[in-house]
């Protein structure tokens, strides 16, 4: 049996180092063209109508979501993995409120941006605006990515001195402080009534809007995929800055960081402040498409779902993050004929994955090194029966 655990290992492993090292022996044009044809791969899923694989597409089961917007839902759960993992798998700060940060990026495009809004209104009255005044799409974006950066600023300057359990309470609140505000405040937010008429790029929901309505959900898709692209970029190159290589040595052991120069406390706010901006653009773009939101969309269970996304997928690895969010996006709705079973087979395939990976399905390469190593050592160890 244990010989059987150890070969098992061995193979996991070998698979991990095996696909990582072949891509990188690749020459660069190879990679170059490996990277567009998978692109174009995305841009084409709200299309797929290959042979064999239209099985995957969720609008042929009874009562399932648009195949489009069930795949506008995976691209916004990745951007908010990404951002996620910024903290939780570079910096190693457990956040359970990120969807604090989620919410301000869709309060704020709502608030600037809809002239069913009671800030518009009221910017209306001061400044004798036309009703049909409110903040274009384009500066909402740049607001609501201002908010969230120093939000996550604001909490993490008096909370990031915490570590652990503590630090996780903390944000659990935030979230939950962030979701009863936006109840209760209802001179600000209209409350549990919400606030409707978010614009999207074409300004707000109406027959006009020939790209970006309520109904095709393929425009919204790409729009949001082609944001991921270039923040998967950009923090890609952030983590193999200075800044990321810092963040890795505050993951692995704070104080011995400190010993060699590294100031935790500023690099751990500014994975709060980046994670926070990609958290509010995530929230941005659902504010935008749903064109419509209200407190209930913002619960504690979403913020516990996101980082089930860094975890199922593997803390610290894009790829993996990126794959636990779709997966936990699309499996809901894969199960969708199973009704109210549903979740109990959501559940239960969680459950199986942190049994079998509890390193995550894709770890990074780091955890894939330690895996190698352990796998060699329980090789080299006398075997007991």
């Amino acid at each position: 049996m244990i010989d059987k655990i150890r070969s098992a290992d061995r193979r996991r492993v070998n698979l991990l180092t095996t696909v990582g090292d072949r891509w990188r022996a690749l020459t660069k044009w190879q990679q170059a063209l490996g990277l567009v044809a998978f692109v174009a791969i995305l841009y084409y899923l709200p299309l797929l109508g290959i042979p064999g694989l239209t099985w995957l597409r969720t609008d042929s089961i009874e009562g399932g979501n648009n195949w489009a917007g069930v795949l506008f839902v995976c691209a916004i759960y990745v951007l908010v993995a990404i951002g996620l993992n910024v903290v939780v798998g570079l910096a190693g700060l457990l956040d359970l409120g990120y969807i604090g940060f989620f919410a301000i990026g869709a309060y704020s495009v709502a608030l600037f941006g809809s002239v069913n809004s009671p800030v518009v209104k009221w910017i209306q009255q001061e400044f004798d605006l036309p009703p049909t005044w409110a903040v274009t799409w384009a500066i909402c974006l740049f607001i609501a990515i201002v908010l969230t950066m120093i939000s996550g600023v604001l909490l993490g300057w008096p909370t990031l001195r915490l570590r652990g359990d503590y630090l996780a309470i903390v944000t659990l609140g935030f979230g939950e402080i962030i979701r009863i505000v936006a109840r209760n405040a209802t001179g600000l937010t209209n409350g549990p009534v919400g606030i409707s008429a978010i614009p999207g790029p074409e300004g707000a929901p109406s027959a006009d809007n020939k790209v970006f309505g309520l109904i095709d959900a393929k425009p919204w898709y790409w729009l949001a995929i082609t944001f991921v692209l270039i923040m998967v970029f950009l923090v890609r190159r952030l983590e193999r800055s200075r800044v990321g290589r810092a963040w890795l040595a505050v993951r692995e052991d704070e104080d011995a960081a400190a010993v060699m120069g590294v100031y935790p406390f500023k690099f751990k706010l500014w994975a709060f402040a980046i994670g926070a901006a990609l958290g509010g653009l995530s929230g941005f773009l659902f504010g935008s498409r749903n064109a419509f939101i209200d407190p209930t969309q913002f619960n504690a269970n979403l913020s516990i779902l996101f980082v089930a996304m860094v975890v199922v997928g593997g803390s610290g690895n894009m790829i993996g993050v990126s794959l636990g969010a779709v997966l936990l996006a699309y499996l809901p709705e894969r199960f969708r004929d199973f009704a109210d079973y549903r979740w109990l087979v959501f559940g239960l395939a969680m459950v199986l994955v942190m049994i079998l990976r509890p390193q995550g399905l894709v770890p990074s390469r780091r955890r894939a090194r330690e895996l190698k190593d352990r796998a060699a050592e329980a090789e080299e160890a006398p075997a007991h029966v």
